[in-house]
């Protein structure tokens, strides 16, 4: 009898390991189907090696977050947002008129370009177009309701002028444009889609923008903006997860 007692046990046992483990699979594959998939993976290399890695999407798809910690440590696929020092956001990055990180008008709260007028990325959802506007904050942004929009700040691309784009990113200071580092930035096409970019290669500036000339939308009449880069170009997404230094991001763009 106490044979079969402790037979009894073991398999009772063993049943509710096998359903917890069950549950817990469950839970993970829930997980990650609740995870966002409405953007399309781009991948390539141009001819100098520089790889790239893109997630498109439509920009109603589109929200600017604050953060405090390394990309890859939240459950979202997206990338990196623009500039920050400590924990002030020194990059514009404003929903409908809120910045992401504090109050309208404070500094670091991601309602100004820190110390320059810089290129931002604007959608203005009821004009149903991109833009790129050159500002110091988010006051000079100009939208049909502001109500309706989303702006990233970071430096122009200037990928419609190839005359002067190199003297716009130095006006707008973009910082260690000649050094090797890892880059990352926005780019809209003109069917309205917008390309969440990174890179793993490290590269300057203008291998970065000429790979993207290259390699994103080729044909497509394009523009963008160059966002942070070096340790803070992270990107998420079910095809790859590129972690830069891993260090802590202060504002981020994430697929809804």
């Amino acid at each position: 009898m106490l044979k079969t007692e402790l037979r009894r046990t073991g398999i009772a046992t063993t049943s509710i390991i096998a359903i917890t483990f069950c549950i817990v699979l469950m839970m993970l594959w829930g997980r990650a189907y609740l995870l966002p998939h409405a953007y399309t993976y781009h991948e390539a290399e141009d001819a100098q090696g520089i790889k790239i890695h893109a997630l498109v999407v439509k920009p109603e798809s589109i929200e600017l977050r604050a953060a405090e910690r390394p990309l890859n440590e939240y459950h979202l696929y997206g990338m990196n947002g623009g500039f920050f020092y400590e924990d002030a956001v020194l990059s514009i990055a404003v929903n409908n008129d809120v910045p992401v990180k504090g109050a309208v008008r404070e500094f670091g709260s991601g309602w100004f370009n820190a110390k320059y007028k810089r290129g931002t990325l604007v959608w203005d959802e009821v004009a149903g177009r991109f833009s790129i506007q050159v500002v110091s904050s988010a006051d000079e942004i100009d939208v049909r309701d502001r109500g309706q929009y989303f702006a990233q700040g970071g430096v122009s691309m200037s990928l419609q002028d190839e005359a002067n784009w190199s003297t716009t990113m130095e006006q707008e200071h973009l910082p260690a444009p000649d050094e090797r580092r890892l880059r990352s930035g926005l780019v809209y096409d003109d069917s309205g889609l917008l390309w969440l970019i990174v890179t793993p290669t490290h590269c300057t500036a203008e291998e970065f923008r000429d790979a993207i000339q290259n390699t994103i939308a080729p044909g497509s009449k394009k523009e963008g903006i160059f966002l942070d880069g070096d340790g803070s170009s992270q990107l998420n997404s079910a095809e790859i997860k590129i972690r830069g230094d891993s260090r802590n991001l202060q504002q981020i763009i994430a697929i809804k």
